[in-house]
């Protein structure tokens, strides 16, 4: 049998919930398969191209040129998905009012229209913005190193190695989640 990890006796990151959900999905889109490091710059540059210092809005997103989002550093592809993104926060496409009540099977398949939204992206949505508390993104690179660090793995796990690892903590997941990110960390200690 397998031992229980301490997952809620150690120091993670606490989870806020988003006043900004349309926040959330830029941010989340942004960091799409870059460092956190450059991520944070990209968008520091990119709420500094607005003369009001704010987030932008989907409107501001709207208004943006080609050589505007290539200046701040977001790509051809990336820059596609923020249009379409505020595009249907805009017309209503994305209820995104009603997202905080919907079932985490109802937002994924809500935001899976949006372009460039797959299901790392809606699962960073769930925990990050929305405090969903049993999301386990077998996608996500750092939760398969940090599961390939706790159960000491040769290799890096796949989806299905790491939902049997994870069974024991069904209800749990994120909080199983947040652990592995911490042990990468080194806030943590492994098995």
């Amino acid at each position: 049998m397998q031992k229980k990890l301490p997952i809620h006796h150690v120091s993670v990151r606490k989870l806020y919930p988003s006043k900004n959900l349309f926040t959330s999905l830029t941010r989340s889109i942004i960091c799409q398969q870059i460092s956190g490091k450059a991520a944070q710059s990209i968008e520091k540059k990119f709420v500094a191209y607005f003369p009001v210092k704010h987030f932008p809005k989907p409107v501001d997103i709207m208004s943006m040129t080609d050589d505007a989002f290539q200046s701040v550093g977001i790509s051809p592809q990336k820059r596609s998905y923020l249009r379409d993104l505020a595009q249907k926060w805009t017309d209503g496409t994305v209820r995104h009012k009603k997202l905080v009540n919907m079932s985490d099977d109802e937002v994924r398949s809500h935001l899976i229209i949006i372009k460039g939204i797959g299901n790392w992206t809606i699962d960073m949505f769930l925990i990050f913005a929305l405090n969903r508390l049993n999301i386990l993104p077998t996608g996500d690179l750092g939760v398969q190193k940090g599961f390939q660090k706790i159960f000491k793995l040769k290799t890096l796990p796949d989806e299905i190695k790491i939902k049997k690892l994870a069974k024991s903590y069904d209800g749990e997941y994120t909080q199983l989640s947040l652990y592995a990110w911490s042990v990468l960390d080194n806030n943590t200690e492994t098995m």
